[in-house]
């Protein structure tokens, strides 16, 4: 027999249209086998190396997550994906069907680019490992590497990706963590901000325990309101991103480091690593919205 234990409740919802840009707060959303419906749907590429641009990319679009990219109308499942509007941090507004969105968007980034609806076939991006001891098991550091991502990355990991080659998600299509694990963050480095929008992700669920009580889920299903299931994969492994800068968050290599230090765990046979949250697969599409409550329904 299943034994169902409630967790918490849905704090928030948030939608991201194009990768490492400001994303979207939202009361409700489609929860679909690829993820929350319009999440991730964009991305820029950089002409020059055919990579796509990431927050983790500091060196090179150090300002990406000062961008504010949403629809401008809701998506839905019956019809093509919306129009995605980005606000550059100084006010100007580029929206995907102006015949010189990508002249503008090259022309703020200061390096040639493109907003696309489909992730290239090698999805790769250029990522920034800072000098942070413990924050790589590979021991890099203060340098930028080649990172193979989405089903790029399962690709040459010789295994199925969850992701469609299309997508622009880094490995899984959902991603959740609880206030538990930034209450706890915030206790142990108090003078540090740890807004919820460094980590960047889909779901934020209200919860009463303490500690990194995430990465005990490991393998188990959660469902979110009446209709959604998920599967949680595996422990969200945290980087540079963390510490960046973004309107109202200061850029904080402690962040990073705190993580490194509270919650350090072994990730699959990568190594350890400084994590907060979790990657979960769906399992069952539905309606969520803020207020649902969320159970855990074993493994």
């Amino acid at each position: 027999m299943t034994t169902q234990t409630t967790i918490g409740k849905v704090a928030g919802i948030y939608r991201y249209p194009v990768k490492s840009m400001a994303g979207e707060s939202l009361t409700e959303a489609t929860l679909m086998s690829a993820g929350l419906l319009g999440d991730r749907a964009y991305a820029l590429i950089d002409v020059e190396t055919g990579r796509v641009v990431s927050a983790k990319s500091v060196k090179r679009f150090p300002d990406v997550l000062s961008c504010q990219a949403s629809f401008v109308e809701p998506p839905s499942m019956a019809k093509p994906l919306p129009e995605v509007c980005i606000t550059l941090p100084g006010g100007e507004q580029v929206c995907s069907a102006d015949e010189d969105c990508d002249a503008l968007l090259t022309k703020h980034f200061g390096r040639a680019v493109r907003l696309a609806s489909s992730a290239p076939k090698d999805f790769t991006i250029d990522h920034y490992y800072p000098d942070v001891s413990g924050a790589d098991p590979a021991g890099n550091a203060d340098t930028t590497l080649a990172q193979p991502l989405g089903a790029a990355l399962f690709e040459a990991m010789g295994a199925d990706s969850p992701v469609s080659p299309e997508a622009f998600f880094d490995v899984f299509p959902l991603s959740v963590i609880t206030t538990s694990t930034l209450d706890e963050l915030t206790q142990a480095k108090p003078d540090s901000n740890f807004d919820q929008r460094r980590f960047r992700m889909n779901i934020v669920l209200s919860t009463s325990a303490t500690g990194f009580i995430e990465n005990d889920w490991i393998g188990t299903g959660l469902a979110v309101g009446d209709e959604a299931r998920v599967m949680v994969t595996m422990a969200d492994p945290r980087c540079v991103m963390t510490t960046l800068a973004q309107p109202g968050v200061e850029q904080d290599i402690d962040v990073l480091k705190t993580l490194v230090k509270q919650n350090r765990i072994q990730v699959g046979d990568a190594g350890l690593y400084p994590v907060a949250g979790v990657y979960a697969a769906v399992t069952g599409a539905g309606e969520i919205q803020v207020g649902d409550g969320v159970v855990s329904t074993g493994a």
